[in-house]
């Protein structure tokens, strides 16, 4: 599944390429990625059809943009989705399944473009939210990400130091922080020297600010290279692979020694996933 950093990447993208441009038409090829539009794909493709696209904005794993009608395109890319900008008279992609024609002054659309909604698995989707321009109703109790400027440090350290739940499943938890992922939450733990089902309530307020930091800075780094998805099935907006960062310390390195102590890093299952950890650095206290 695409990380934030990958989402974040594809925001970005969307931003740049289709904010200012006009919906002149719409086509849904499967109906099974507009499933959560209440009107089904006739429905879909008439509330957004001459709309005006606002901007491209995202919160955790989730995008949207706004329309000039208070409305926005609500959309997650769920496995392996991707929002592609394409010309026209570019071939169809095999997995295709929505597109909107583009057209107006955005950023190069001039010649006519097309944001396509492409799908392999169809476990993402996209949905009219109305009146979700500044944020879905949807995905409103869905908490703010460590990259976002307005995120609470303070109320994060205290709402995380009161709860019991092992302190990995806490990261991965969307009330309490989002767009942190399995990846990021292994790294930030290792980065911190702390085991994943250590409880919440059982970190000093030192480690839970210093965890905070790790995952933040984790993130960050994904970001500034463009994510760290192992699926190939990744691209941005403009159809570029290639942001598949492989320098982690622990994630995907079972066996391999710690970039601390040598000791072997162990994989161990947790939630219907993987856990990667080091058993010296990280012991269970």
């Amino acid at each position: 599944m695409p990380e934030l950093p990958e989402v974040e990447v594809v925001r970005a993208g969307l931003e740049r390429h289709v904010t200012g441009a006009t919906i002149s038409a719409v086509d849904v090829l499967h109906e099974r990625p507009v499933r959560r539009h209440p009107t089904g794909p006739a429905g879909f493709a008439a509330a957004l059809t001459g709309r005006r696209i606002e901007g491209a904005r995202r919160r955790g794993k989730y995008l949207w943009l706004p329309l000039d009608n208070g409305d926005a395109v609500l959309g997650h890319l769920g496995m392996s989705g991707q929002m592609l900008v394409q010309p026209v008279d570019a071939p169809i992609e095999r997995h295709l399944r929505v597109r909107l024609a583009l057209t107006g002054t955005g950023s190069d659309i001039e010649g006519g473009r097309e944001l396509r909604f492409v799908d392999q698995r169809m476990f993402g989707g996209l949905s009219v939210s109305v009146g979700g321009a500044d944020l879905p109703s949807e995905i409103a109790h869905i908490a703010r990400d460590p990259l976002d400027p307005e995120f609470d440090d303070a109320a994060f350290v205290a709402r995380l130091r009161r709860r019991t739940s092992g302190v990995k499943r806490l990261l991965l938890d969307q009330t309490l922080i989002s767009g942190v992922g399995n990846i990021y939450a292994d790294e930030a733990l290792w980065r911190t020297r702390l085991h994943g089902e250590r409880p919440g309530n059982r970190l000093t307020r030192a480690q839970a600010v210093e965890l905070l930091g790790h995952a933040r800075d984790v993130m960050g780094e994904a970001l500034a290279q463009g994510g760290t998805s192992f699926d190939a099935l990744y691209v941005n907006v403009n159809g570029e692979s290639g942001y598949f960062s492989r320098d982690l310390d622990v994630y995907g390195r079972a066996g391999q020694p710690c970039g601390r102590c040598g000791t072997p890093i162990e994989r161990v299952s947790f939630m219907n996933r993987s856990s990667h950890l080091c058993p010296k650095c990280q012991r269970m206290r």
